[in-house]
């Protein structure tokens, strides 16, 4: 195989050579640029839903909030691993998945503390900006699509994306629920079932890293 050819497999999001399937490692321009869009989006998304989990006490809110933060540090991750050795890019991916076990820890921390303390949120407030996070993560998700298939990295950042959509269609139903019922818990569930799909998500990437780095020991 020429070493033309061996490139356009390295580079195209999903590539089969002579037989074998190569995965898309990152290493184009046009996914580097998707990479930088989709940063900005979280980090909007961030300073949008920290200010109204704040100011509604919100355990679904802050949980999204801290969901849209902890993606732009790792897409920021993701983009620098690019290139790199697969020892390197499936490091990152690990860095990852521990940083998503954190947020897990931390959402059903603070989803105990506010069962016990404070009144309920504002419903409308939260399905409102769950709506909000939803479309950000929508474009984002539209942008990521042709590269859910590629290695530790790379599918940790489709990961991410795809359970943000189902992140912010969750925050925004306990919303609506928490605004019918003037209850706080279906705020709490929320919080709660965001901070089982963290660990559900690192669980998977950091089986997959360790997966690729076996392979070229």
């Amino acid at each position: 195989m020429s070493t033309s050819e061996v490139q356009s497999c390295l580079t195209r999001p999903s590539a089969s050579c002579c037989g074998h399937e190569v995965k898309f490692d990152g290493a184009s321009p046009a996914y580097r640029r998707v990479l930088v869009v989709v940063i900005g989006l979280n980090l909007v998304g961030f300073a949008a839903l920290v200010i109204g989990g704040l100011m509604q006490g919100s355990t679904a809110l802050a949980a999204n909030a801290l969901d849209f933060l902890a993606d732009s540090a790792t897409y920021a991750i993701s983009l620098w691993a690019i290139g790199k050795s697969v020892r390197v890019r499936s490091g990152a991916a690990t860095l990852k998945s521990f940083s998503l076990l954190a947020m897990a820890v931390s959402v059903l921390g603070y989803a105990i503390w506010r069962a016990m303390t404070g009144q309920p949120p504002e419903g409308s407030v939260i399905t409102g900006l769950g709506l909000f996070g939803f479309a950000a993560n929508l474009v984002a998700a539209l942008l990521l699509v042709r590269y859910r298939d590629g290695d530790a990295n790379v599918r940790s950042v489709w990961l991410c994306t795809r359970n943000d959509l189902v992140h912010s269609l969750g925050v925004a139903a306990a919303g609506g629920l928490v605004w019918l019922t003037g209850a706080r818990w279906p705020d709490l569930v929320a919080g709660v079932l965001l901070g089982a799909v963290f660990l559900h998500s690192a669980v998977s990437i950091l089986i997959q890293a360790r997966q690729e780095r076996r392979a070229t020991a």
